[in-house]
């Protein structure tokens, strides 16, 4: 009777969580789900950018002896001038390990036995630990600066087999940076050499697509993240004290939402010297809260009278428990797929500013392929970049309205 007892308990399939219900609804989405690994492919590329295009060799082999370019290149001031390359450059060195280890630890969970809801708390715990160890090392990266003399590159290498040099070099499939200026290349459509053609300045296209596919994402993701952040805090206190507490902030969020991003934008670039693509960012984090705040403080509204916050109340237990706890993790359905149109928008908003010559220079943005194509009416310098953002961006909303649809129980199927 035990036996018969322990072989039924084995074959009763796992709880099943309100995650696990979503997930398997977004997967019925074929569109949807084909377009999230889409996009994952996209941040896999982003990633992985330096392995594709870099002038710097992954070894170099002269007289003078064996050298690493490609790696020490990674963290150089001069080669990556802005912030985001260092992060993806980090994602790539220090990241893969990290996801390898994470998912082998998720592997030995799941063989392990241990109950479903205690074995995600236990990963979950362990992601967060990883996460602030990464940005702790990317946090000494930013501080750090290091430069070097670019002394061994494709140039120089080509230079020195011309002259005849025992020279040895492996370089990534493309030889080129996507800041690299040849006039003598300019506007060059595309070919065996340049397969996306060169820009004005003799930039190779495709490299420079390549790269801002990382600009665009990181714009989309950490505006996004800046105001959901913001949006999420002041909805849930709004909708969890009310009264004053409710007015006030609602008063706030409308005088927010009374004021337009892009002309802030405008008046932020006329004033800074040298805009980057991190003011940007900030800008857009700081003045698009209003409609993840609005959410929440619905939700929170709809949920402060159920029976489980009452109860909670009733045990004594901390308003900050209640709710962060309690009703916010019941809350964010809405705010996800806010987040996932909203990744969209920033990433249109930024492709604006630079197609206008008011972005961040430094980075290789679509948009400023873009306006290059405008000016020269070269058709490759519109249509590339035009379907990479109109793809970028179509996936995006297509992984948002998965969403919505899986988190309706009236979509359900």
């Amino acid at each position: 009777m035990t036996e018969h007892n322990t072989n039924v308990m084995q074959s009763e399939p796992e709880d099943v969580t309100f995650i696990d219900i979503v997930w398997g609804q977004f997967k019925k989405n074929r569109m949807a789900y084909a377009a999230m690994w889409l996009v994952v492919i996209l941040f896999l590329l982003a990633v992985y950018a330096p392995l594709i295009a870099s002038e710097r060799p992954f070894i170099w082999q002269d007289a003078e002896g064996t050298y690493f370019p490609w790696f020490s290149s990674l963290f150089d001031h001069n080669y990556y001038e802005n912030g985001v390359d260092k992060f993806f450059n980090l994602l790539l060195i220090l990241g893969t390990p990290l996801f390898v280890v994470w998912w082998l630890m998720l592997r030995a969970a799941q063989k392990s036995g241990m109950e479903k809801r205690l074995r995600r708390q236990k990963i979950r715990k362990f992601s967060f630990v990883m996460i602030i160890g990464f940005l702790v090392v990317f946090l000494g990266v930013i501080l750090t600066q290091s430069g070097q003399v670019n002394r061994h590159n494709f140039e120089t290498y080509e230079e020195a087999k011309a002259a005849g040099k025992a020279v040895s070099a492996i370089f990534p499939p493309i030889a080129y940076n996507y800041s690299k200026q040849s006039l003598e290349e300019k506007l060059q459509q595309p070919n065996a050499k340049h397969i996306m053609g060169t820009d004005r300045k003799g930039r190779d296209v495709a490299v420079r697509i390549l790269f801002g596919t990382r600009i665009s994402l990181s714009v989309g993701v950490i505006a996004v993240g800046i105001y959901v952040t913001i949006g999420i805090f002041l909805g849930a206190f709004a909708g969890f004290f009310r009264g004053r507490v409710d007015m006030l902030i609602q008063r706030v969020i409308e005088i927010f939402m009374s004021v337009p991003t892009l002309i802030v934008l405008l008046v932020m670039i006329s004033f800074i010297e040298k805009p980057s693509i991190f003011h940007i960012m900030v800008v857009i984090g700081l003045f698009r809260w209003t409609g993840v705040a609005r959410l929440v403080r619905g939700e929170f509204y709809r949920l402060r009278n159920l029976d489980f916050v009452t109860s909670a109340i009733a045990l004594g237990y901390s308003n900050r428990r209640i709710i962060f706890q309690h009703i916010l993790p019941n809350a964010l359905g809405p705010v996800l797929v806010a987040a996932t149109f909203g990744v969209a928008a920033a990433i249109l908003l930024e492709s604006s500013l630079s197609f206008l010559g008011l972005g961040d220079i430094s980075v290789p943005s679509w948009g400023q392929t873009l306006s290059a194509g405008y000016k020269t009416g070269e058709w490759y310098l519109i249509l590339i970049p035009g379907i990479a953002i109109f793809i970028t961006v179509t996936l995006l909303n297509l992984i948002g309205e998965g969403l919505r649809d899986a988190l309706d129980p009236k979509m359900r199927k």
